[in-house]
């Protein structure tokens, strides 16, 4: 017990000793605060529920995703051992929710890592170089925030292809534009500062400036603006999917299931409720977990 108040008081210390020591306690107290805020939390556990629910299904299933069975057709939840009841087609709707939660996670992580980069690069060379440049990419970036995203999406999906792979695709080609703004706006506010000056004057190079010295104070900025972005790509994959331009049938993806459910949402309402709850859970636990993380990577935040 003593070693743990000892650790807590050295993480606590107001008189870091060493870089190490300095950066520990920046990542501690960040959760001390992130810990704090309730809602947050919230957010957290649901969302790991999620991941955890998407890594075992195959052990949390009790049926086959793509198992069809007619004569089990539209069964309410909890009849013959269906948990969430059966789709159209006698499918396990429970089984499928599981399975569909690997989908979903992973078309927002490889959206995560493709447009946020995008839009880092953009907006910190717009920003650095300024002139011709900055004005050709603002405006680039500009055509891109003038059409709706789900839209857009669509666009690019008819030009390129249904599938889960060009959904991807053509959702980070419409997310990268909010990114660029806020890196552009980091950097302009960065590179005129005394640090910049110091660093150019050592014989730092603007490659060297930009990857080494800007891109890490933009980080945070980009950090809140990915996780608060999650749900709208959640939203904008499970629309592609719902028109039939996502993951393709059989695979048990979120708004797949619902556009194939809507035929039955009267007499069974559950065939498309179950997978928009589960649409509605992912958004929301991103969205109290994006509020969370502002709060403690804001660098405007006063700590309060």
């Amino acid at each position: 017990m003593s070693s743990e108040f000892g650790l807590r008081d050295w993480l606590l210390s107001e008189e870091p000793s060493s870089r190490r020591q300095a950066a520990l306690s920046s990542w501690y107290n960040g959760w001390l605060r992130f810990r704090s805020n309730t809602l947050a939390m919230v957010g957290l556990c649901v969302l790991i529920l999620i991941i955890f629910a998407a890594i075992f299904a195959p052990v949390l299933a009790t049926h086959d995703q793509f198992a069809q069975d007619l004569g089990q057709r539209l069964l309410r939840p909890g009849v013959d051992g269906h948990l969430f009841g059966t789709d159209g087609l006698g499918r396990d709707i429970y089984s499928r929710v599981l399975y569909g939660a690997r989908i979903s996670l992973y078309i927002v992580l490889l959206v995560a890592m493709v447009a946020p980069l995008l839009g880092l690069i953009v907006g910190t060379v717009a920003g650095y170089a300024g002139g011709w440049v900055d004005i050709i990419l603002m405006r680039i970036t500009d055509i891109f925030l003038a059409f709706p995203r789900l839209i857009l999406a669509l666009a690019f999906v008819a030009a390129l292809g249904a599938g889960i792979e060009n959904a991807v695709l053509a959702i980070s080609l419409t997310a990268w534009p909010p990114y660029a703004r806020i890196a552009r706006a980091e950097t302009l506010t960065i590179r005129n500062s005394d640090y910049i000056h110091a660093i150019r004057l050592q014989g730092a190079g603007p490659m060297r400036i930009v990857t080494r010295h800007i891109w890490p104070l933009c980080i945070s900025s980009l950090v809140v603006r990915v996780t608060l972005d999650m749900a709208g790509i959640i939203l904008t994959a499970a629309g592609l999917g719902f028109l039939g331009l996502g993951a393709q049938p059989p695979s048990p993806e979120w708004g797949a299931m619902i556009s194939d459910g809507r035929a039955y949402i009267l007499d069974s309402w559950w065939v498309a409720t179950i997978p928009g709850l589960a649409i509605f859970s992912i958004s929301l636990a991103f969205n109290l977990l994006g509020d969370g993380l502002r709060d403690v990577l804001d660098p405007k935040d006063n700590g309060s």
